[in-house]
């Protein structure tokens, strides 16, 4: 398995990614390469696990700077191929974005994970994950 960091919006890689992606977040629009360009046009990048062209994994992350963490890495999704559970895929490329995030001078990485997602906390905890604070947002439209 490689790991492939995305510092731009190569179509040929995100063409790979979609359908891993789409695992976590089916609501992405028909035109994934669109929104993922604005993705990254606002500072997302992405890292991937892939096996030859196949991708196994993913990890959409941005770093920015608030008053609370001082300068951090916020995961928006991770992902991992549905069949390739529980073979180190998920916390490959974890260990990518850690590493990426020390690069950077981070303090910290940050991500949400839905309440339904019981699994995946289990895989965060096994991480050394804690939960430090409540998400809480408010739709603005339906």
């Amino acid at each position: 398995m490689d790991l492939v960091d995305l510092r731009d919006p190569d179509l040929t890689w995100l063409a790979r990614t979609e359908r891993v992606h789409r695992l976590l977040r089916p609501q992405l629009p028909p035109d994934y390469a669109a929104k993922m360009t604005r993705v990254y046009a606002g500072g997302g990048r992405m890292v991937v696990a892939a096996e030859g062209e196949t991708v196994v994994g993913l990890a959409v992350w941005r770093s920015a700077e608030n008053t609370f963490a001082g300068t951090y890495m916020y995961i928006d999704d991770l992902v991992t191929d549905d069949t390739r559970r529980s073979i180190g895929v998920g916390r490959a490329v974890l260990r990518r974005c850690e590493d990426i995030a020390r690069e950077l001078g981070c303090a910290e990485i940050v991500l949400d994970s839905g309440t339904q997602r019981v699994e995946a906390h289990r895989f965060y905890v096994r991480e050394r994950y804690g939960v430090r604070a409540f998400n809480v947002s408010k739709r603005l439209w339906e």
